[in-house]
């Protein structure tokens, strides 16, 4: 569960799925998917906060390319919130590109990012999202080889570092019990409008909000 004060600082980074056509020229166009819709419920939600929302997703990233940009694109934003959702691309890469990332390498990555939060913004609350994928196409069921393991190794740093977090996968399996996968994401990986409503409302399950 988050804290929500005035005037804070919300941030959502990621890859595409965050990144969903967002405007690089104007923050306050924050795309098409999860991001604006988490976004239009804080604001309907919490209008006396007036919180700011910022979207810094960029599509194709991995945990890697996180922590490239991470001091300009997370730490000099100074988040009051953060939120982290990174991962099928460090799985992706592996089956189309055959430039795989060890589980061991994510997880050593992704800990040097949270663990960057926690010394430069010791006040900022951590919310985390794990990647997902559905079984569509087929082939997407021999990626869980590789996904399932750096799931497990985001559970642990939730332990570790995060206030709030966010089953995703688990989330989209029970969804796509309710109906079939590809109407939650085409390619088992980008969401649908339907699907990133999910992750807009799984997010604020998480929060407190809902």
């Amino acid at each position: 569960m988050l804290r929500f004060e005035e005037n804070q600082t919300v941030l959502f980074i990621g890859d595409s799925i965050t990144d969903c056509g967002r405007s690089r020229e104007n923050p306050e166009q924050l795309g098409g998917g999860y991001v604006n819709m988490t976004a239009a419920c804080l604001g309907t939600m919490l209008p006396e906060f007036r919180l700011r929302v910022l979207n810094l997703g960029i599509s194709g990233n991995r945990v890697c390319d996180l922590k490239t940009r991470w001091t300009a694109d997370c730490l000099d934003q100074k988040p009051d919130i953060l939120s982290v959702f990174i991962g099928i691309n460090d799985t992706w890469r592996r089956y189309d590109r055959n430039n795989p990332t060890s589980t061991e390498a994510f997880a050593a990555d992704y800990r040097k990012i949270l663990a960057a939060v926690r010394k430069k913004r010791p006040g900022c609350q951590i919310i985390l999202i794990e990647p997902f994928v559905l079984p569509v196409p087929a082939d997407r069921k021999a990626w869980r080889e590789d996904l399932d393991p750096k799931i497990a190794a985001v559970r642990e740093l939730a332990l570790e570092f995060a206030d709030a977090y966010v089953p995703l996968d688990g989330i989209f399996a029970a969804a796509a019990v309710r109906r079939e996968p590809a109407f939650w994401a085409a390619d088992g990986v980008h969401p649908s409008p339907a699907g990133h409503m999910l992750i807009a409302e799984s997010w604020l399950t998480a929060a407190g909000l809902a």
